[in-house]
C-alpha cells in the first residue's frame, strides 16, 4: 500500500475508534485486493454493537468524514448480522472475512 493510503487509513480508523467503539474494522474492495483504479473508492466494513437501524449507523459513520477528500464507502454491521450472513452463506460477507485486511480489532479483555 502507498504511504499516503496508509496514513489516510491510519487518521480514518483513529477517528472511527474515537468516536464509535468498533470491534472490526476491515478494509475490502479495491484497495484490500490490490486492484485500486483511479476511481477506485475506499470500503470499508465496520462491526460494532448498536441497536440502530443499518442505514443510521452507516450515517453516523459518514458524518465523521463530511470532510473527506477520498471517496469512501461504509458497511456497518452488528457482530450478530455478521453471524447470521455468514450462517445464510452471504458472498459478499464471506469474501470480506476471508480476503478483507482487518486494520483494528478490539482486544478482549
Amino acid at each position: 500500500m502507498k504511504s499516503i493510503l496508509k496514513k489516510t487509513l491510519k487518521e480514518v480508523v483513529a477517528k472511527i475508534t474515537k468516536h464509535l467503539n468498533p470491534e472490526k474494522i476491515i478494509l475490502f474492495g479495491s484497495y484490500a485486493y490490490g486492484k485500486p483504479g483511479e476511481d477506485s473508492d475506499l470500503d470499508l466494513f465496520i462491526v460494532m454493537e448498536s441497536d440502530e437501524r443499518a442505514s443510521k449507523r452507516r450515517i453516523k459513520v459518514s458524518r465523521l468524514f463530511w470532510d473527506r477528500q477520498m471517496p469512501m464507502d461504509f458497511v456497518v454491521k452488528t457482530p450478530s448480522e455478521v453471524s447470521e450472513r455468514l450462517a445464510m452463506g452471504d458472498p459478499f460477507v464471506k469474501k470480506i472475512i476471508e480476503k478483507g485486511k482487518i486494520l483494528y480489532e478490539r482486544k478482549i479483555n
